[in-house]
């Protein structure tokens, strides 16, 4: 089974242009996402999808594998589908492109699932976090997910999911946004309209189910740290020091 790892970059970034090329510990953000994905060891081969020559060059100047995107896209799966179309791959996983601090574990448990998967029955693959603040499980910006009894989702939201209609105490997840696709399924999503609740709630995962897709969840302690606004840098710079540091 052949597996790659693909970093869609996209240079504009409405809440801080520019990111994945702003400096990390001496490195370009782009760069550490890049290196941290292929140190892993998980994957046969490592791409950065980009359609900025800026990203490109610096990715390929550095000894690293990149990709120039032929036509715009929407989404991050829209450019990573383009990009292996032509691919003799079997799994493909789309790792953001601003989150450096790729852990292992987490990647491993996403790509077992697919060896142990023999009837193929899973087309998509990807974690959630356990949360229990009532901050983060009313905070939109984090897309919550229910599952039914084997881990296939059910739905995602920006809202609250369950809801606790009586005062029983329910179990909230916070979706992580890294995923492993089936090549043939990745193709096949990248091909269907956008349908009214993924319109509605902007998430692209709600058109893998409203057509069929398999969507596999694994329970995770894997808390992403991504670069969104410039705060974020600096804590990341704060965290990269701190492990230099402790080494």
């Amino acid at each position: 089974m052949k597996i790659v790892a693909m970093i869609p970059a996209r240079y504009e970034a409405s809440r801080f242009p520019g990111k994945l090329m702003k400096d990390l510990a001496g490195k370009t953000v782009i760069l550490r996402t890049y290196e941290a994905t292929k140190n892993t060891g998980l994957f046969d081969e490592v791409y950065v999808v980009t359609d900025s020559e800026l990203i490109f060059n610096e990715i390929t100047s550095k000894g690293g594998k990149a990709i120039k995107s032929k036509k715009e896209h929407k989404s991050g799966s829209d450019r990573i589908a383009e990009a292996v179309e032509d691919m003799d791959v079997d799994i493909v996983v789309n790792v953001q492109g601003d989150e450096p601090f790729t852990q292992t574990e987490s990647l491993f448990e996403l790509l077992e699932v697919f060896k142990l998967d023999t009837d193929k029955v899973i087309d998509i693959a990807s974690l959630m976090l356990k949360i229990e603040e009532e901050e983060e499980i009313k905070n939109p910006n984090n897309v919550k997910v229910v599952v039914d009894e084997n881990s296939f989702a059910l739905y995602f939201s920006r809202s609250p999911i369950p809801f606790p209609r009586e005062k029983l105490e329910a179990t909230y997840f916070k979706h992580i946004g890294i995923y492993a696709f089936r090549k043939k399924a990745l193709l096949k999503f990248t091909k269907l309209p956008m349908n009214k609740l993924e319109k509605t709630e902007k998430l692209e995962n709600l058109r893998f189910l409203a057509n069929g897709l398999k969507v596999k969840m694994i329970a995770t302690n894997y808390t992403a740290i991504g670069i969104d606004t410039p705060e974020d840098l600096e804590k990341a710079n704060r965290i990269f020091k701190l492990n230099e540091n402790m080494q």
